[in-house]
């Protein structure tokens, strides 16, 4: 029998979902528990898989000079591609000004607002837990990444064989994390079939909306993502990681199409490691610590749309927008991306802080809430994408030999 490859497994699944979603709307209740079940297995091993990975590629690097150097790169990849994902939906919605007679009537209750409210000195503050196992309960990313870099760092400063232990122990529990892993990649064609068919039949009397009154902010928002994932990053790894795009691109469908699916770059996690290891040939020393880093904290694609979002608002109100506002606009948007969480509908929660940032109304959320679910697929996977290229051209920055 004839074995078909995982990634186009996913793809029958997504076409098959599709069809599914938009002519059997009412009997979606009898697949949508398969993808139910399967983000709960993907969410199930995030902790743990972080906590591991990150302590485990720490404690690897064991040089504390190698380990600057490293998340120096890191820092300085991810900010830079962020900023360019920025300047790239800015320029895009001043030239095609989707805001500009856009139909108000639209606007919708948002109640993600609600859990919204703090600044963005508080998301800074939320990356020094106040207690570990809260935020490992809660799943505190950013919380939960600083603890693993200091205590896998201390770790290398211990007594021999302490270290040992330690070092082992993690290694160990990095192993059995995607051991676990790879035995719920293999559910992923199923768990992409409920998923899909839950978000089409619940989202298909806003199709009307993509091609009406939202339709150029929605034309907006992909024109700069399909710029930044087509043009941008495969420059950058071209040009520093001397590393072919097209064959690093193929390397990463299974992940690509399971965070355009599950809206989550974190639940993809395990199979951005697992394709980035495998495929492309990075080290595990560079995947353990770039990947759930970037999981967390770069979003390029959430990125350029808060930013796009932010201007859609402010024309949609007739709100003139200075220099000096979209400069803020672009900074704020580039600190809410990394407070973002990985998870579908963070970038949603995190543009009332760009808004409030530059005095836009609250309510205007509520003129794009109808096309976020389709923008959210396309801009985890920019996410993911992203992330992988990081790995990639560090990796080879870093003397490594890939198979890309």
């Amino acid at each position: 029998m004839l074995k078909i490859k995982l990634h186009w497994q996913i793809l029958i699944a997504l076409v098959i979902a599709i069809i599914y979603g938009l002519l059997l709307p009412a009997e979606s209740k009898y697949v949508t528990w398969m993808g139910e079940l399967f983000l709960r297995a993907l969410k199930m091993l995030i902790v743990p898989l972080i906590l591991t990975s990150i302590i485990s590629g720490v404690t690897n690097i064991s040089d504390a000079q190698n380990l600057g150097r490293l998340g120096l790169k890191t820092f300085a990849y991810y900010i830079s591609t962020s900023l360019f994902a920025i300047v790239t939906g800015l320029i895009f919605v001043n030239l095609i000004q989707p805001g500009v007679g856009a139909d108000l009537g639209l606007k919708k209750e948002v109640p993600e607002l609600a859990a919204s409210s703090g600044n963005l000195w508080e998301v800074i503050l939320r990356m020094v837990p106040t207690n570990i196992f809260e935020a490992l309960t809660s799943a505190d990313m950013l919380a939960i990444i600083f603890f693993s870099i200091l205590f896998g760092y201390f770790i290398t400063r211990v007594q021999k064989e302490y270290k040992e232990f330690l070092t082992n122990f993690f290694n160990a529990g990095f192993e059995v994390m995607m051991k676990l892993a790879h035995f719920v990649i293999r559910f992923t064609p199923l768990g992409i079939l409920g998923i899909v068919v839950g978000v089409i039949a619940e989202q298909r009397e806003n199709l009307g909306d993509v091609l009406g009154s939202l339709g150029k902010y929605f034309i907006t928002v992909i024109i700069g993502l399909v710029i930044h994932a087509t043009i941008t990053l495969p420059m950058i790894i071209r040009a520093v990681g001397k590393v072919n795009p097209l064959k690093h691109f193929k390397a990463l469908t299974t992940p690509l199409l399971t965070a355009f699916s599950t809206r989550s770059s974190s639940a993809t996690l395990p199979l951005t490691i697992d394709a980035v290891e495998n495929n492309s040939g990075v080290s595990n020393k560079v995947t353990s610590f770039v990947l759930p880093l970037g999981a967390t904290i770069n979003m390029d694609g959430t990125a350029l749309y808060e930013c796009v979002a932010a201007m859609f608002i402010a024309q949609a109100y007739g709100i003139e927008m200075s220099f000096l506002s979209q400069a803020i606009v672009v900074f704020t948007a580039l600190l809410a991306s990394i407070g973002a969480a990985g998870i579908p509908m963070a970038g949603l929660v995190m543009i009332s802080v760009i808004l409030t940032a530059v005095g836009l109304p609250l309510e205007g959320v509520g003129l794009i809430l109808a096309v976020d679910p389709f923008l959210d697929m396309c801009r985890t996977s920019v996410n993911v994408w992203s992330d992988s290229c990081g790995a990639v051209t560090i990796a080879k920055t870093e003397g490594e030999t890939l198979n890309v």
